[in-house]
């Protein structure tokens, strides 16, 4: 466990959203996803919280 980074999420998309309105399509991109199953780190931070509550059905996450 001494290499974790804390305050780091792993997040990680897995499904797609075709049939999901426009914000939602903003919020995948705006952390960061350019594909499916790509996987991005990102700072454990209120705002990034929001956006994973935002588009919890398409995304996995490990802290």
């Amino acid at each position: 466990m001494a290499n974790k980074k804390s305050g780091v999420l792993k997040i990680k998309w897995v499904r797609s959203f075709i049939a999901c309105p426009q914000d939602m399509r903003q919020t995948i991109r705006g952390l960061g996803f350019r594909r499916m199953n790509q996987v991005v780190e990102r700072a454990d931070t209120p705002a990034i919280r929001g956006m994973l509550l935002k588009v919890r059905h398409l995304v996995v996450v490990e802290e």
